[in-house]
């Protein structure tokens, strides 16, 4: 174990093995759809030439309203984690968990002294800006945030900006949220850092393509520690295919479809905000997948394993323990076929 004893470096696509259902990993089901992979096909007679990222950096652009000059392409989110743990040297950086460990690991692996905010499930998993101290001069939170679900007011992000801080906020997520009413992308605020993935809602994981949204000033420092050529020629055909208005559209629809998979999937659970239930959830799920507390967590993901179905345990993430699970939204036929397997597991 790392970290004081949780291990930060474990991972959904761990939880995966050969013939299961998988409800560990939250890329979307059924991506990446047809006319993505032709796009991506399309790209490989160009692999002969070195990456040019200009058409790219146009598009993604345009779709969020901003100059090119305020993004900064990665080889995924997870790049963007290591690139501000090198580019800055925070004296009190925050991480407010539970969220993705991936921040925290990169900080801690470029040698910072990392200190933590935990939200609490009798809070709904929501985030007080007064918690995060004053003098933290770097904060890290996801927005939603991965594994709570909990989608954080904009307002509330707001109030942790300081002239004299670093405000990191994840949105890996928000699109699978309609409508992204919360997203910080474009919004004037000092210091603020917004990281996009593109893996999760278009089943790109394995070609690792996000970007940061921020300031010129704060791209250029971030950049001067990027490697040169760091994203694919088939990652940046990716981003301009799922940056047009075909792509904008089917993914408004995957957004609404997941509100009603995941709807169906806590209906299906029985779960209770009063943890009265065999399984229950704290706060409001927005996410692609929610966080269920069940007593016996650890026997009942490896009966589910051994029943065919892979979930995400919960111990890995700082501000929770063994007896919470990550269930992955998935559509109603395979909630289905899930929910009977969980009914039996719990008896």
């Amino acid at each position: 174990m790392t970290a004081d004893e949780f291990d930060l470096d474990h991972h959904g696509d761990l939880e995966v093995g050969n013939g299961l259902v998988d409800l560990a990993v939250n890329v979307r089901a059924g991506t990446p759809p047809a006319w993505l992979v032709e796009e991506i096909t399309a790209s490989l007679a160009d692999l002969a030439s070195y990456p040019r990222q200009d058409a790219t950096l146009a598009a993604i652009a345009t779709r969020h309203g901003c100059d090119p000059d305020e993004l900064l392409l990665t080889s995924g989110a997870a790049e963007a984690f290591v690139l501000i743990a090198r580019a800055f040297r925070p004296k009190h950086p925050v991480v407010v968990h539970p969220q993705f460990t991936e921040p925290e690991a990169a900080l801690r692996s470029a040698g910072h002294l990392v200190d933590r905010v935990i939200l609490r499930p009798e809070d709904g998993f929501v985030l007080d800006p007064r918690a995060v101290p004053a003098d933290a001069d770097l904060v890290v939170i996801g927005n939603p945030t991965n594994p709570t679900s909990v989608l954080h007011r904009a307002d509330d992000l707001r109030e942790l900006a300081r002239p004299d801080r670093i405000l990191v906020v994840d949105e890996a997520f928000m699109d699978a949220v309609p409508g992204e009413p919360e997203s910080l992308v474009g919004a004037s605020i000092p210091g603020l850092i917004v990281i996009r993935s593109l893996t999760k809602t278009w089943g790109l994981a394995g070609l690792r393509i996000g970007y940061v949204v921020a300031a010129p000033g704060l791209i250029e420092q971030l950049a001067a520690v990027q490697p040169q050529w760091p994203v694919s020629t088939p990652a940046l055909a990716a981003a301009i295919a799922c940056s047009n208005k075909r792509a904008l559209d089917e993914s408004a629809q995957a957004a609404l479809d997941i509100d009603r998979q995941r709807a169906y999937l806590l209906d299906g659970l029985a779960c209770t905000t009063d943890a009265t239930g065999p399984g229950s959830t704290y706060g409001v799920a927005r996410g692609p997948f929610v966080l269920v507390r069940v007593e016996g967590a650890v026997g009942v993901r490896e009966a589910l394993r051994e029943r065919g179905f892979a979930v995400r345990r919960g111990d890995t993430f700082p501000g929770l323990g063994p007896e919470w699970l990550r269930i992955a939204v998935r559509p109603e036929a395979v909630t289905d076929g899930f929910l009977k397997v969980w009914r039996d597991v719990l008896g």
